[in-house]
């Protein structure tokens, strides 16, 4: 049974978020090959995991008889964050863009992750698992553009993701998105409606090329 890691971490509801309408296209593609499949779900707005903690960081690193019940505790909850991404087949993070980083929200679960010795090492365990991350900008930060040095979100998401985890990385990138809700970019809304037609197309086909390939 294929098992997706779903999470979202705009502050917006799906109404009013391009990362969550975009992560919920991939979702029901995913849903509909797989309607018997195993979604694990995390709204990191709604219901964020805990910013590390030094028990938290520094049980990692312990054995169990040398924890305290204040680290045992704590790490518990890490451990489930750690188990649900080393049981996904694919994972789908929302990650829009706040004052050019990412949710810290976000980074919370990032931190409760990435375990030296488990998740980040020589051999991380979730080794070559495929994360699709939808990662949404109010502007563009593309090559070429004037803000291009601001971009932290897929330069630090490729880091952690791909280099310290090991996991399979793609990128879908819905931008522009402020264009509608601020006079002063008018003109670009034409722009901002063809990356949303396009961030959306491209989750569908995201999610079909990797259901295809798991069912394979």
């Amino acid at each position: 049974m294929a098992t997706l890691l779903h999470i979202d971490s705009s502050v917006f509801p799906v109404e009013a978020s391009s990362s969550r309408s975009v992560t919920a296209a991939f979702r029901k593609t995913w849903e509909e090959w797989y309607p018997e499949g195993s979604v694990i779900y995390r709204d990191l707005a709604a219901d964020p995991v805990p910013h590390i903690t030094a028990d938290a960081w520094s049980a990692g690193y312990a054995t169990p008889n040398q924890r305290t019940p204040g680290q045992s505790a704590v790490f518990a909850a890490r451990v489930k964050l750690i188990e649900e991404l080393e049981w996904a087949d694919v994972v789908l993070i929302g990650a829009p863009m706040y004052n050019f980083s990412i949710p810290s929200t976000l980074k919370a679960w990032l931190d409760n992750v990435l375990l030296l010795g488990r998740t980040a090492g020589e051999t991380p365990s979730a080794l070559g698992t495929p994360v699709v991350v939808v990662a949404s900008r109010g502007g563009s930060y593309a090559p070429g553009t004037p803000r291009e040095g601001y971009e932290f979100v897929q330069n630090y998401l490729e880091a952690v993701l791909g280099d310290i985890l090991g996991l399979e990385l793609d990128f879908i990138v819905p931008e522009l998105t402020h264009a509608p809700r601020n006079p002063a970019m008018s003109e670009l809304i034409p722009l901002y409606e063809a990356s949303r037609r396009r961030a959306l197309e491209e989750a569908t086909a995201k999610a079909e090329e990797l259901a295809e390939r798991l069912t394979a």
